[in-house]
């Protein structure tokens, strides 16, 4: 999603720049056209599963940590120094424990969420490019960016929208 907002910016200062010529600029509901795609909601149901499944996994970790805690600060006054400091170094153990598995749970995320949308976006870019060529459109803006202030050419959404099959 990052790469259609860049690559929406820099067709923006490519048009202002052009702006003395005479264009064909239609604007286009990015956010819209991808909610509606049954492909997105399958991607975002899948990825908020993945997503649940890992913060379970973190928070059971976490609440026998915190179990364990408590336990220990309870019994410390009855165990040995050496004890207290094996207990210690344990419980720091799994306090690091649980940060690697937040920080893979994020990169397996952010990894998971790049290989969903990456099929998503190039249908969508293929099927902007077939609106363009077939409506003559020079230049498509996305329609919800503050970056541009025009928007007052056509509106391609119901095309690209038809295009992709979606309502």
């Amino acid at each position: 999603m990052k790469k259609l907002s860049v690559l929406f910016a820099a067709v923006m200062m490519v048009v202002s720049v052009g702006m003395a010529k005479a264009q064909k600029i239609a604007t286009l509901d990015v956010i819209g056209v991808l909610n509606a795609m049954p492909e997105k909601k399958k991607a975002d149901t899948d990825l908020k599963a993945f997503l649940d499944t890992k913060q379970a996994e973190i928070k059971k970790k976490a609440d026998a940590g915190q179990a364990k805690l408590k336990q220990y600060t309870e019994e410390a006054p009855k165990k040995t120094a050496e004890e207290n400091k094996a207990r210690e170094a344990e419980l720091s153990k799994m306090q690091q424990e649980i940060q690697e598995m937040n920080d893979k749970a994020q990169k397996d995320f952010v990894a998971k969420q790049d290989a969903a949308y990456e099929p998503i976006e190039k249908k969508l870019n293929d099927a902007v490019s077939k609106v363009a060529k077939a409506n003559g459109y020079d230049y498509i803006m996305d329609a919800n960016s503050s970056a541009f202030v025009f928007k007052g050419g056509p509106d391609a959404t119901p095309a690209v929208k038809k295009e992709l099959g979606v309502q």
